[in-house]
């Protein structure tokens, strides 16, 4: 399949979802998303762990937007260097808005954790399309994207002071990119070397993703240590294995 058929066969996927999205009814918040399996307090942190683990996530930014002050020796493609540091950014940010949230746990300050959420999700996409798919295109996507990621909570939390609550499109915002990622590593070949990093990255990803379905579950089993807690380690150590990737692979001839 030529270069230019699997560009048509992403775009049409996007456009798939979006779709699908559109016509999906609308998906209110649960209610009961936040009755986190374990409460404990540790020094006066209410839902401690649930706070506390956040912390490898803030670490991974700050070293992330360190090293690339003056490119210290990360391997980026400089004409999209904005998206690594939104990204890296983010990863602070999202610490920042986690741990506001897990402390007074309400829709006000989830609002807060999601967004800069969907800034990283909406980066690291950019950088995908640019380092395989497309550089022009994802340098031009990159504005559009943040906007559309942080519209996305926008509309959401209009929606439920307006009583009618709309999860859709912060959805798309959240699994279109873990749908694209391994359909772009499948489709388009690497211009770095350690390739298989970004499949690591994936794979965390989908652990932090069971993790946090299976909070209670967890937490009945360890007795010390729930589903929501590993979400925030399992997704640090995905941000940690792109990091590293970033630092050790190369540019292949």
């Amino acid at each position: 399949m030529s270069i230019a058929a699997k560009q048509r066969l992403l775009l049409a996927v996007c456009l798939i979802a979006v779709i699908a999205a559109l016509l999906a009814p609308r998906i209110p918040q649960d209610p009961d998303y936040h009755l986190f399996a374990d409460h404990g307090s540790l020094f006066s942190i209410p839902n401690a762990l649930n706070v506390l683990s956040n912390l490898l996530i803030a670490w991974i930014g700050i070293e992330g937007l360190y090293r690339l002050q003056g490119q210290k020796s990360l391997q980026i493609l400089p004409p999209i260097k904005g998206a690594y540091v939104a990204f890296f950014a983010a990863l602070i940010c999202i610490t920042i808005g986690s741990i506001y949230y897990h402390w007074a746990p309400d829709d006000l300050s989830l609002t807060w954790d999601r967004l800069p959420m969907t800034i990283a999700f909406m980066s690291f996409i950019s950088i995908l399309l640019a380092e395989r798919v497309s550089l022009k295109v994802a340098r031009r996507l990159l504005p559009l994207l943040i906007i559309a990621g942080v519209g996305s909570i926008v509309y959401w939390r209009y929606s439920e002071l307006a009583g009618q609550g709309d999860l859709r499109f912060y959805a798309l915002v959240q699994f279109l990119p873990v749908l694209l990622t391994p359909l772009i590593l499948i489709a388009f070949e690497s211009r770095y070397s350690r390739a298989s990093d970004l499949w690591w990255l994936w794979i965390w990803y989908l652990v932090a993703k069971l993790c946090e379905v299976l909070d209670h579950e967890i937490y009945q089993s360890l007795q010390f240590l729930s589903g929501h807690s590993l979400k925030h380690v399992s997704a640090g150590i995905g941000c940690l294995v792109f990091l590293r990737h970033l630092r050790h692979r190369r540019l292949l001839q």
